[in-house]
């Protein structure tokens, strides 16, 4: 190589950037000890723009176009290193061209839940997801506030910084929108150009443009999704009421099946619990054409409890069926030793005249022992 071909080849004539990446933002063009060669000719092609920078600082900026590298088409860097009319030696400079593309399918979403105050449920935490889309408005901004002297600059590398600041406005704008988490749900669309005006400034000081940003779904908790389906299912059920049926009716079930061992007891068992199934359902079905359906209440009033034998659950007078284990409570029946009126067997005083159920009472007259039930004293005639 001879010492002209080595003095040419520190002078760049030709300078250019083709991408054939999809998410490069920045590239700096090598001329790392070499000289620019004025009169070298600059190629920018569609969705890019170059900047030269000179000693650090900002300089000359080229849209798409083809370019003769001389001092008339560059002002500022003539300027800056005070070149005379005609000066036509080789000069350094860093070049940097920038994609001003539109980058696409930018992914975003809450890292955490993000609370906030709902009309229906309260203080909440919810989760949000979607994408965005950006592109480089203000090259000469974004190498000042962005890249720096970075050679080569990604979306990647900017991706965490963009999502934070649609995350941070997020939050604000959910508790400025004052609305229910089903209201947003259901104005997805509303709501995400809600944050999108919020967010675009700071893209913009960063010499970006948020083009688009969507909000794909906000998300509940497990527990208060679980919550707000049982509330729904009880409303396609026809309300709480015929809802408390439905689950009185397959504790019934359960009941019934665990009696149900093939014995006569578990046969009879089952028998009641039929019978009490068939009640409640004719109960339901007679009520579905009211537009207020009729109250059902398992356990009626009464001034008297019964005791479970199996599990010592108390039940109001005349309950069937145990509420907590479904054993029949039904007791046998024997006639007041008094005024002969059916109380249940074990019954300690009538419910009626108060009378005292023991076992055993004593005549009036003679004191001779009465067996329960009497009506005349088997020693002296007198009437009990």
């Amino acid at each position: 190589m001879g010492l002209m071909d080595f003095i040419k080849g520190q002078f760049i004539e030709v300078i250019e950037w083709t991408d054939s990446s999809a998410d490069t933002i920045l590239y700096r063009f090598p001329v790392q000890n070499k000289e620019i060669k004025m009169g070298a000719q600059l190629t920018v092609r569609e969705s890019q723009t170059a900047v030269f920078v000179n000693e650090g600082q900002i300089a000359d900026v080229f849209e798409p176009g083809r370019y003769e590298l001389i001092t008339e088409n560059m002002p500022i860097l003539t300027k800056l290193k005070s070149w005379k009319y005609g000066f036509n030696s080789p000069f350094k400079a860093e070049v940097y061209f920038v994609n001003t593309r539109q980058f696409n399918d930018q992914y975003w979403g809450t890292q955490s839940p993000l609370p906030m105050l709902d009309p229906m449920f309260g203080p909440i935490e919810v989760g949000a997801r979607g994408m965005y889309s950006f592109r480089v408005v203000d090259a000469a901004k974004f190498i000042k506030e962005v890249s720096g002297t970075r050679g080569t600059l990604a979306t990647n590398d900017i991706s965490n910084t963009l999502r934070s600041y649609i995350v941070q406005h997020l939050k604000d704008a959910v508790a400025e929108s004052k609305k229910s988490f089903f209201d947003m749900q259901g104005n997805l669309l509303e709501f995400a150009d809600l944050v999108k005006q919020s967010v675009i400034d700071k893209f913009n000081a960063l010499g970006l443009d948020l083009v688009e940003l969507s909000v794909e779904a906000l998300i509940l908790p497990e527990e208060l999704r679980k919550a707000y389906q049982e509330g729904a299912q009880i409303n396609l059920m026809g309300g709480m009421d015929r809802y408390a049926k439905k689950r009185t009716l397959d504790a019934m079930n359960t009941a019934a099946a665990n009696e149900g061992n093939g014995s006569f007891a578990g046969m009879g068992a089952g028998f009641g619990t039929g019978a009490a199934i068939g009640n409640i359902m004719g109960n339901v079905f007679s009520g579905m054409g009211n537009q207020q359906p009729p109250q059902y209440n398992p356990y009626p009033a009464a001034n008297q409890e019964i005791t479970c034998t199996d599990c010592n659950t108390k039940a109001p007078s005349g309950t069937k069926f145990c509420p907590n284990c479904g054993k029949s409570l039904v007791v046998g029946k024997v006639k007041c030793v008094k005024c002969a009126q059916d109380i249940p067997q074990g019954t300690k005083f009538c419910p009626e005249c108060g009378a005292a159920q023991s076992q055993e009472i004593a005549c009036g007259k003679c004191g001779a022992k009465l067996s329960p039930g009497a009506k005349f004293c088997p020693e002296c005639g007198t009437k009990a």
